[in-house]
């Protein structure tokens, strides 16, 4: 076996253990603690905790730790937070949701560059594009990623009112500890050479790489992701599922969205290279837009048993489309930030689940469902300003488009 498949798949792996533990859990936690709000609040506190995590934490941690022993630290706050849902009440959920906020943002992003400096190492040694192989990675990591949610939400429905065990959270933590191999790309190296960047420039990167007009462009996509996530875990599954169906089928509905989601996100990966990840995002969109208008038509009954799973599947099969090119997309733009990007991006879409989670008790379904439809639109029109962009770069002649260029690359270096 290839040595970075070798190392993709560890990653994967070591994911898929540790949120078989906690995907379940995440997914009831607004119906299972519905008391009083602790289950919202415990979400809210965890994004809240995650959006400020990822303003400063991850280059930091990235730069001083690497990308492994970042993933094997933050999974430990995850591990935590399964530990505080067997004695849930609110001196356990809040702080161990808060310490699982802080070590998600350094564990996406260091997952997220991890993969991208594995795939452009893989693509250098081959002679393919980069791109291609940065997409296939993350269309592998989510096949074996969000396959933790049907086997979570499967724990949790076959044995409903006990929690999935902690155990397969301490597995992931040895499995990445043990075998996964430290990484660090041809530019690391080579500024590592140099002199190591001043800890305040590091600390304020993510606020850095703003002044790239793309980014400021892109955010509206992770921002859009953390609503789209937000409404199928505290919307979807309490206000359709339960209120219909009964909290029984909450992870039965969720195994269905994940499943979809899984075998979506490796199909993906390997249609980018072919279809373009334009084309992607146009069905992701175009999926998410239908189920939307379809959301504020339908009345739900439980008569209607198929609709509950075909709506988690067409949420899952555009969901794939976000997870995959979204991560792929900040991956590529951003190749010599790919920290600070990373952080942005855990950003943004932390700051779509708090938003969401924070309006949810409040806020009736239908003006929620309107908000996704704008933010969409909104996230799309950016999107397509930044292909247009990119593509009548490319079209320019390389020696009139020098100084520009060399400019932009100064913009991303400056760090």
């Amino acid at each position: 076996m290839e040595r970075s498949l070798r190392n993709v798949l560890v990653v994967s792996l070591g994911f898929l253990l540790l949120f078989t533990a906690y995907g379940g859990l995440q997914n009831l936690q607004s119906s299972l603690y519905s008391k009083e709000g602790l289950g919202v609040t415990a979400l809210s506190t965890l994004y809240g905790g995650m959006l400020l995590s990822s303003m400063f934490l991850p280059p930091l941690l990235i730069q001083k730790l690497g990308c492994k022993w970042t993933i094997v630290l933050s999974m430990c706050c995850y591990v935590a937070f399964s530990l505080g849902n067997f004695h849930a009440s609110w001196y356990t959920l809040v702080p161990t949701s808060i310490l699982l906020g802080l070590g998600a943002a350094p564990l996406w992003s260091a997952q997220g560059t991890y993969l991208t400096v594995t795939g452009n190492r893989h693509a250098e040694g081959t002679g393919q594009a980069g791109k291609d192989v940065v997409n296939q990675y993350f269309g592998i990591f989510f096949l074996i990623f969000q396959s933790s949610g049907v086997w979570g939400n499967l724990i949790s429905s076959l044995v409903f009112g006990q929690k999935p065990t902690q155990g397969s959270g301490v597995l992931a933590v040895l499995l990445t500890a043990v075998f996964l191999e430290p990484v660090k790309d041809a530019q690391q190296k080579s500024e590592g050479e140099k002199k190591a960047p001043p800890f305040w420039s590091t600390l304020l990167s993510t606020f850095k790489l703003f002044r790239d007009k793309r980014l400021r462009l892109l955010v509206l996509l992770p921002l859009y992701s953390g609503f789209e996530q937000a409404f199928l875990a505290g919307d979807y599954t309490r206000s359709y599922t339960t209120c219909a169906l009964g909290i029984q089928f909450v992870g039965y509905v969720m195994i269905c969205f994940a499943a979809v989601n899984a075998l979506c996100s490796v199909l993906y990966g390997k249609l980018s290279k072919f279809t373009g990840r334009t084309a992607l995002f146009a069905l992701g969109a175009v999926t998410h837009l239908s189920c939307i208008i379809a959301l504020l038509l339908w009345k739900p009954h439980p008569s209607q048993l198929p609709l509950f799973f075909v709506f988690s599947g067409l949420w899952g099969m555009a969901d794939a489309v976000w997870q995959t090119q979204n991560n792929a997309l900040f991956g590529v733009l951003f190749e010599k930030n790919k920290e600070a990007a990373f952080a942005t991006y855990r950003l943004w879409e932390a700051l779509g689940f708090v938003v969401a989670f924070g309006y949810s008790t409040f806020l009736c379904v239908s003006v929620k469902l309107y908000i996704l439809l704008a933010v969409l639109s909104l996230a799309m029109a950016a999107y397509g300003t930044v292909e247009y962009l990119e593509a009548r770069k490319a079209a320019r002649p390389l020696a009139p488009g020098q100084p520009r260029l060399r400019e932009e690359e100064e913009t991303q270096t400056k760090m």
